[in-house]
């Protein structure tokens, strides 16, 4: 089956090669900035962040009613999009599928992940899940499962993921990484952390890999999220409440690193992202995706046992 799987995904490649065209993409959820900024940067060749190899040509509206930054957002979008960057509108997923090459699920609400990916995947494509992946770790652990069965490659990450401020924070030596961020909440989503502190968390499992086994959280004026990595370090996220800038630093035997001040950008995540539609390989493994929902669900019942030191699960 995973041959069969490749084969397929290069007959994508081979059929965008010979139509002379970029590899086609189709959007669910068009209720966040993600997809007015990410069809510019595919469809608009004059932009200055034109990033090259595919093209947005279709989109699902979707909303959620009971969230104010998706509603009042959807239709907005979708207008722009289609009139701006000529992306076709359709009524329902599963009309994506004879159109795209691959599947990006932007929908703001991680509630509606699980019930998007499930049709998602009927289209046998490559799928991106904007952040964040789901709403609770039993949602993200079933998007894996129903993937795994039906054989199609999909990850999910934070641009902050591949800021330019990370790579000084990154070396063998580290024994003590501090990262912050905004974290801003949605009361609909029962794993807070997931909403928006997903990209601090991010940005920790970017520096420290996967391996974290213990988790404490307290909260007070803003969170801090502390864990355990299994070979002793440790690795802190202070989430900003509701807002601040995004950083961190590096606690080494005999010296510190900070980073410096961050500076926006989906360019590199977007290029990534046509690489994984071009071949199914996935640029973040999705097992350090699942291990980043694992410690937010440990997070999650830390927070609400007092901030007691809580397993991973």
């Amino acid at each position: 089956m995973p041959l069969m799987r490749a084969n397929v995904l290069l007959l994508f490649c081979f059929t965008a090669a010979l139509r002379g065209a970029d590899l086609r993409l189709g959007i669910i959820g068009t209720d966040t900035s993600h997809v007015s900024v990410f069809s510019k940067a595919f469809n608009d060749a004059t932009s200055k962040d034109h990033v090259p190899g595919a093209k947005v040509v279709a989109a699902f509206k979707g909303g959620s009613p009971d969230i104010e930054s998706s509603i009042s957002r959807v239709e907005g979008y979708a207008k722009e999009i289609s009139e701006k960057y000529h992306v076709e509108i359709v009524d329902r997923i599963s009309q994506l599928c004879g159109k795209v090459d691959g599947i990006l699920l932007e929908s703001v609400d991680g509630r509606k992940h699980l019930a998007q990916f499930q049709e998602a995947v009927k289209c046998g494509k490559p799928v991106f899940i904007d952040k964040p992946l789901a709403a609770t770790l039993a949602d993200a652990r079933e998007i894996q499962r129903i993937a795994k069965a039906a054989k199609v490659p999909w990850f999910s990450a934070s641009s902050l993921r591949w800021a330019d401020i990370l790579p000084v924070l990154k070396s063998p030596g580290n024994q003590t990484v501090v990262v912050w961020g905004p974290g801003p909440l949605e009361t609909t989503h029962p794993l807070d952390l997931s909403w928006y502190a997903i990209h601090p968390i991010e940005m920790l499992f970017t520096v420290m890999g996967p391996g974290c086994v213990e988790v404490t959280r307290t909260v007070s004026t803003n969170d801090v999220i502390t864990c355990k990595w299994k070979d002793g370090k440790l690795g802190t996220v202070n989430v900003l409440r509701p807002y601040g800038e995004y950083g961190g630093m590096a606690f080494r035997e005999k010296d510190m690193v900070t980073t410096p001040k961050y500076k926006h950008g989906y360019g590199p995540m977007l290029h990534q992202l046509v690489g994984f539609f071009a071949t199914g390989v996935p640029p973040v493994p999705n097992e350090e995706t699942m291990e980043i929902f694992a410690f937010m669900d440990a997070a999650q019942r830390s927070k609400e046992n007092g901030g007691k030191p809580t397993a991973m699960r």
